[in-house]
Parts: C-alpha cells; sequence; structure tokens
C-alpha cells in the first residue's frame, strides 16, 4: 500500500497547551479514515495541519507534498467539507458552479449538475434560499465534481436530520470512493459511519489512543457481557472497562482472545463508540 498522509512525531503547541503532541502515523490511499476525539481533542488543530493553514513541527507529508509550504498545489488534489458549509448567501447556484469551474483545474461542472440534479436545489436559487441539508447537497455536488484524491470531512452533517444524513453517506459511497481516492472522516455520530470506515483513530489530548484497522480492532478488541461467578472469573483477565447493563457487568478486552473468555458469557465486537469512551477513560485514570 501507498501512504497518502504520512505524519512522523508531529506537534503543535499554543504556548503551553499541547494541542497536538508528538504523533505519528500513515493514512493510505483507498480508506476510510474515522479521526474520533471529544472536543479539545486536538482533531481541529491536526486537519489545519493536513490543510496547510497552520504549520507544526515534525514531518507531515499529504500527497508526497509539505501541507504548509506547498499548500496551492495540495488544495489541487485536495476537498474539504466543514461542520458549516461557508457559501456566500448572496450568491445564485448557478454562478456559484461558474466560479468554481473558473477558478479550479479539476472541477466539472458537467458532473455537478448531473448531481445537482438528483437534489431538489434549483440553479436559479441563491444560497441564502436554500435549507441547511440543501446547502449541504451542494457543497458536496461541488466537491463530488473535483476530480480529487483525498476529501477531508469535519463534521459534514451536523445538524441536519437522519435522512439527509443517510443520503449523504451513500452519496459519498456510491458516487465519490473509490480504490483510488482517500477520505478522513472526524464526527461526534460515531454510529453512523462505523460501518463505511476501513480504519480508526482515536485522539485524546493531542495524543494518539488508538490508531487501526476496522479488522484488526475485531481482532484485538472483545466485549463480554456476563454476571455472577463468571463475572468475577473475568474480571482476573483484567478489563479495560467495566459497566452495568440490565443487572449484567459488560467488560471490554484488550488483547485477551476469545478462547480465554469462552464459557464466561456472551461475547461481541465492541462498537467503536463503546471502544472510544473506555480507551478515554483509560487514558484519564
Amino acid at each position: 500500500m501507498t501512504s497518502l498522509v504520512s505524519a512522523r512525531n508531529v506537534s503543535k503547541s499554543f504556548g503551553a497547551v499541547h494541542a497536538v503532541d508528538n504523533i505519528s502515523f500513515e493514512i493510505e490511499k483507498g480508506r476510510i479514515m474515522g479521526l474520533i476525539g471529544p472536543n479539545g481533542a486536538g482533531k481541529t488543530t491536526l486537519l489545519k495541519a493536513l490543510l496547510g493553514l497552520t504549520d507544526c513541527d515534525g514531518e507531515l507529508s499529504v500527497l508526497g507534498l509539505d501541507p504548509f509550504k506547498q499548500r496551492k498545489e495540495l488544495m489541487q488534489n485536495i476537498c474539504f467539507i466543514a461542520d458549516v458549509a461557508v457559501l456566500p448567501r448572496w450568491i445564485r447556484v448557478d454562478q456559484l458552479l461558474n466560479f468554481v469551474a473558473a477558478t479550479h483545474p479539476n472541477f466539472s461542472r458537467e458532473r455537478a449538475e448531473k448531481l445537482l440534479s438528483q437534489t431538489k436545489v434549483m440553479k436559479k436559487s441563491k444560497i441564502r434560499e436554500l435549507s441547511k441539508g440543501m446547502v449541504t447537497q451542494l457543497h458536496l455536488a461541488i466537491i463530488m465534481a473535483v476530480d480529487a484524491k483525498f476529501l477531508v470531512l469535519d463534521e459534514p452533517t451536523l445538524g441536519l436530520d437522519i435522512l439527509f444524513r443517510k443520503e449523504f453517506y451513500s452519496n459519498l459511497l456510491s458516487d465519490y470512493f473509490d480504490e483510488d481516492r482517500t477520505i478522513l472522516i472526524t464526527t461526534h455520530q460515531v454510529e453512523e459511519v462505523e460501518n463505511l470506515l476501513t480504519d480508526v483513530m482515536f485522539i485524546n489530548d493531542g495524543k494518539i489512543l488508538l490508531d487501526s484497522s476496522m479488522e484488526a480492532v475485531a481482532d484485538i478488541f472483545v466485549q463480554l457481557e456476563t454476571s455472577g461467578e463468571s463475572a468475577a472469573k473475568a474480571r482476573g483477565l483484567a478489563p479495560i472497562s467495566e459497566s452495568e447493563l440490565f443487572g449484567k457487568s459488560v467488560m471490554l478486552f484488550e488483547g485477551v482472545s476469545r478462547e480465554h473468555l469462552a464459557g464466561l458469557g456472551e461475547l461481541s465486537t465492541p462498537s467503536v463508540a463503546d471502544l472510544f469512551v473506555a480507551k478515554v477513560r483509560e487514558a484519564r485514570s
């Protein structure tokens, strides 16, 4: 595999605050990476570094380029959707398409119009006349009409209803993603993207808590639902977290084989959300 993003000992501080604290990771081509972290964990600072909006210490390469020093070249092959689509409210949709076509060398107006024809967004409408969902659909149509190799999504469906959210991710997979493109998603709605992800990275207090493929997560982590004497035996195997659910103990184990837990209760693979909570609490304990 070929690394599309490579980070080595990357740090970014603001005074005494270490927003990103000496982290290293790789993002391979043709993957969908979920970047998960609580507010203030360092996600936004890391995204800004990847997009060339801030410098950082260490070695950071995106598409073989230094994001901060070679940002103009990088932006020809990278697209970004933030939690709030920043589009001028006074402009008409067709005028916006004209502008993008005139400024971005890899933009296909024909493709954008085809995508918009599947929505209720009218070309003569002004941005201020569109609902939040329609603005997101417009933004996504423009992004997917750009022949870019790397797409960064920062809470892209924040504030949208469930129908728009489902449609957003469905369109993303069917009309954009392929083996030559890579997607990085940050979101607090982890359950909605879990089945899309090929890889996951947890970040907290500027440090990486987990960097793994989804296949490896299923091999490394196991969740056990148990009670009574079986629960006491399971605790001897040092779970990284334990909670109560309907009178039973729910334990999460890291690096403990399913064979060791067989017969102690019901085994399953933890959800990304449950795993994230467990790893953050473990780091803070």
